[in-house]
């Protein structure tokens, strides 16, 4: 039982922390189940996990979210787009070819490559700002950059920034974008799982509460301190992290 929660709480800090960074939470909970083998993991641990940080995303920006009169624009544009990730994730997942994507030697080059893409993105300084620059073209560009994520070592947070840099919008901005597109995303295949565990007949534990409480705080915290520190510096912490993790498993793999 012990040792069940101590694993619950460390695949919640992982979902937590990686979801919301540009270092891919689905390559890191790829990583840690099959390194460590954890007993605890399953399909609705996991589903509590991205229900614990979509709770925590729409708690953060509920003053944007449930102010529908003042960010109408804006709602309609993030529902927009997440359209591309939603119909490209659907067709990956209904034909299983979702899952052939996840091993090492993918998750080592995607971490490299979109490390490297990050840097270039974020090197100069822009000003756009969410307000009065997020458009029709702007979201469509990002949301078809976002289709990237499925792949696991891309990072959804992090093509997503990336997309939004290379549209000259700032750091914060960027990253707010990610954030409420993540919302779709965390919510879409929350849905799609959900469907397996009923087919599964799977029932729910006292695990499960643990994970979606676990993983709302270490969502929460993320993205509050995320947004502090990304406004003083730049993203070269994140994109140094990344390549480091590729080098460890191009090590272990080749």
């Amino acid at each position: 039982m012990f040792q069940n929660i101590i694993e619950v709480l460390i695949l919640s800090a992982i979902q937590g922390i990686s979801e919301f960074l540009p270092i891919s939470s689905s390559a890191h909970l790829i990583l840690v189940s099959t390194l460590y083998e954890f007993k605890s993991s399953s399909l609705l641990i996991d589903i509590s996990l991205h229900l614990g940080s979509l709770i925590a995303i729409i708690y953060f920006f509920k003053d944007e979210l449930f102010d529908v009169r003042k960010n109408k624009r804006i709602l309609n544009l993030i529902v927009l787009g997440s359209i591309p990730l939603i119909i490209v994730g659907y067709i990956l997942y209904s034909t299983n070819l979702i899952y052939q994507l996840r091993n090492l030697e993918v998750i080592a080059w995607t971490t490299l490559i979109f490390a490297i893409i990050l840097y270039i993105s974020d090197k100069n300084r822009f000003d756009k700002k969410i307000s009065s620059n997020l458009n029709f073209q702007s979201i469509i560009f990002i949301g078809v950059f976002q289709i990237f994520s499925l792949v696991p070592g891309v990072s959804r947070a992090g093509i997503t920034i990336t997309a939004a840099r290379i549209l000259k919008f700032n750091r914060i901005d960027s990253s707010k974008i990610s954030f409420l597109l993540s919302i779709p995303a965390l919510a879409g295949a929350s849905v799609l799982s959900l469907k397996d565990v009923f087919e599964q007949s799977i029932q729910f534990n006292y695990l499960v509460v643990i994970a979606i409480i676990s993983s709302f705080i270490f969502s929460f915290l993320t993205v509050k301190f995320f947004l502090i520190y990304i406004n003083k510096f730049s993203m070269n912490a994140f994109v140094i992290y990344r390549i480091i993790i590729a080098l460890i498993l191009f090590s272990l793999i080749y």
